[in-house]
């Protein structure tokens, strides 16, 4: 069995992730790996501490790795890496665990999308950082991070039928460069 495309959605918070994750995953049939922090916070029932990111970042590469399995699709998109593990820890502890960054070399994805923070930021119980400035500042964090590692990456913006759009050329643009690359092996 072929494993699929591995195409990572990251960003800030309320930059239209899981929306964007969602959209990819019903254009081309095939399944999505949700942001397991979610869940997690929501039951928590307490605030969450640094440990707790790291049992986050064990439940998101456990839920990766069986939708992985799983996978017969060509495409396999992710909400959440530990990139943004390790922007959390590091924005809210000033530290991050080991177990995170390693995980950081040793998974290959195929393609990163990099959510702007162009859309309005929409409260929730979870989110922590509506002010303009932080998001920018989370943003160039993520974009210095894509800058300086080695899976193609795309910044993606403007309304939701825009970033699918974009989402969609940049998935394809991936796939036909493995492909010519391949052919020139």
């Amino acid at each position: 069995m072929a494993v699929p495309e591995k195409v990572v959605v990251i960003g800030p918070e309320s930059t239209g992730k899981s929306t964007l994750c969602a959209s990819l995953a019903e254009h081309y049939h095939c399944s999505w790996v949700p942001e397991f922090a979610r869940e997690y916070l929501l039951a928590l029932g307490r605030p969450y501490d640094y440990d707790d990111l790291l049992t986050i970042a064990k439940g998101q590469l456990a839920a990766e790795d069986e939708m992985t399995a799983r996978s017969k699709e060509k495409y396999l998109f992710i909400d959440t890496d530990m990139y943004v593990m390790k922007v959390w820890c590091e924005f809210v502890f000033g530290k991050c665990h080991s177990f995170i960054l390693d995980q950081i070399v040793e998974r290959k994805y195929d393609l990163y999308l990099l959510c702007n923070t162009d859309l309005p930021w929409i409260k929730d119980a979870l989110r922590e950082y509506p002010d303009p400035e932080n998001r920018r500042k989370l943003f160039r964090i993520y974009k210095d991070l894509m800058i300086n590692q080695h899976t193609p990456w795309a910044e993606i913006s403007g309304l939701d039928e825009e970033r699918l759009k974009q989402a969609i050329g940049e998935t394809e643009r991936s796939v036909m460069g493995k492909i010519r690359k391949q052919g020139h092996m």
